[in-house]
């Protein structure tokens, strides 16, 4: 082995001289070496037909790259710098790479560095790590030990990463977490670009902010508006809402939502719960909208009132935190103590009372029918406890022993009900007429009564007219039980439309 060695402290080194002097005989400047600028000291070597060159704190350049460190290996023949204490990479005014060791292929400008605090710095950001690997050729610089990076709004952190120096883009994996003072985000990969301000992510994510937390699997958040979108079965949960669905885009300053996909929209503090194909979350307004098969669930004492129309309104009353629901077209109500079907329908939770309008048509048990222009029901204790029909009101009764049917009509009708959501009263008022079956004491019939008079009180038991008054006169008539026509037992506009009644099922659109 032949070492020359020399012990001249060199400050400063001219292109010429690190080009031609100390290249080995037969090298040209197409090799394209790594320059030496400076360094204290210069040991040159040559083992086994290779040469080296020993430097002490000095200094490369490479296609406009300085290097540092306070000792350095080059290897002549494969353009290999292995340098290790106090390394830095400055590419320009804008990038600088920090740590404790250093190997440099000059051929494919690969920079590995590595050490207890291995730091990547431009203008915006530090990424602080164990070891980074960084293609200068391309500006790329990755990691695969764990990794944070922090910039004026955001730490983030995970345990291998990829930043493109040049688009300014970040690639996360594993344990990824961006802390932001506004928010944090969890995820198991992420695609941040820190121009656009835009997070893409991949696999199990959650986004935190003061008002309430995301979850999902795919999608992307702009850290800067706050918008996000999700293309997978996501989570909005707050302290007033939860909003659930396939995909779903959602406004982080105003919390405002719009999902699509087996929606379902949960009221946390009345306990109501819409769900359809597509709807929409307004927070300040407190006001939600579905479509699409949608049907809204209000949990009370223990009972279930379903609501089903074509298009869903709720709107909440935040002083007194209570909620006014609206369904329009096609409506379809289902209690376990009363059904209806109707065009549109309002329910305000704060005074339990459900209103029904255009042609609705209410049951009560399978033995009560009742129709009318419009229906308002009281719930008491979230049971049925009157009903106001306006309008053409018509009240049907089947009378089980008879197997026919008592009717009551007029032009407004207040119906009450007893327990267990049975019949008990009927007041008429205007235009009054009925047609109801007499039984004698021994459950016998004795005809069939006919009765108009403006006004009457029909009171019921066992689903059959037990007493009746009338104020004012009224004209009416007994019908012996073999002189009833078929004509006489039904009123005008008699329907019995039983086979109507909603189910729980058809309510929910599982019965179709």
């Amino acid at each position: 082995m032949t070492r020359l060695l020399f012990f001249v402290i060199l400050f400063t080194y001219s292109n010429t001289f690190a080009q031609n002097q100390l290249q080995p005989a037969g090298a040209s400047q197409s090799q394209d070496l790594v320059e030496i600028l400076k360094s204290d000291q210069l040991e040159l070597i040559t083992e086994n037909g290779v040469d080296l060159r020993k430097v002490t704190n000095g200094v490369f350049r490479h296609k406009g790259a300085l290097l540092y460190s306070n000792l350095a290996i080059q290897n002549v023949t494969s353009n290999l710098i292995e340098a290790f204490g106090n390394v830095k990479i400055m590419q320009g005014d804008t990038l600088t790479v920090t740590g404790d060791t250093l190997y440099y292929y000059g051929n494919t400008r690969l920079a590995i560095v590595s050490g207890k605090k291995t730091v990547l710095k431009d203008k915006k950001r530090t990424l602080t790590t164990r070891k980074i690997e960084y293609d200068m050729a391309n500006g790329i610089a990755n990691y695969r030990v764990p990794g944070r990076t922090v910039d004026e709004e955001n730490v983030l952190t995970s345990k291998e990463g990829f930043y493109n120096t040049r688009s300014k883009e970040f690639t996360y994996y594993k344990n990824v977490k961006l802390v932001n003072k506004k928010y944090t985000l969890t995820t198991d990969t992420l695609l941040y670009n820190s121009i656009t301000k835009w997070s893409d992510f991949q696999g199990k994510t959650k986004i935190v902010n003061k008002d309430g937390i995301v979850l999902g699997t795919k999608g992307r958040y702009n850290t800067e508006s706050a918008q996000s979108s999700f293309h997978t079965r996501t989570t909005v949960d707050n302290e007033t809402y939860t909003l659930t669905a396939d995909s779903l885009a959602v406004d982080g300053k105003s919390n405002n939502g719009k999902g699509k996909g087996n929606v379902v929209i949960l009221a946390k503090k009345d306990k109501t719960i819409l769900n359809g194909d597509e709807g929409y979350y307004w927070k300040a307004e407190g006001y939600s909208k579905i479509f699409g098969h949608a049907y809204v669930r209000n949990v009370v004492s223990n009972d279930t009132l379903y609501i089903r129309a074509d298009t869903l309104y709720s709107f909440e009353n935040k002083l007194d935190s209570t909620r006014k629901l609206v369904g329009n077209k096609n409506v379809f109500i289902y209690k376990s103590d009363f059904q209806g079907q109707c065009d549109s329908v309002s329910y305000n939770t704060a005074d339990s009372i459900i209103r029904f309008f255009r042609k609705p048509v209410l049951w009560s048990d399978q033995h009560y029918q009742m129709e009318a222009d419009s229906i308002t029901a009281f719930l008491v204790n979230n049971a049925m406890n009157r009903m106001l029909l306006k309008g053409k009101a018509f009240v049907i009764t089947e009378d089980t022993l008879v197997k026919q049917f008592n009717q009551v009509k007029g032009r407004v009708i207040n119906a009450y009900f007893g327990e267990k959501s049975k019949l008990k009263q009927v007041l008429v008022d205007g235009n009054g007429e009925s047609v109801y079956y007499a039984i004698d004491d021994q459950n016998k019939m004795v005809g069939l009564n006919r009765v108009e008079c403006g006004k009457m009180n029909l009171l019921f038991a066992d689903n059959r007219v037990n007493r009746i008054s009338f104020i004012g006169k009224p004209d009416g008539r007994l019908i012996p039980p073999k002189q009833i026509k078929p004509v006489e037992r039904q009123l005008d506009g008699f329907n019995w439309q039983i086979t109507n009644k909603p189910t729980k099922a058809k309510t929910t659109w599982q019965e179709l």
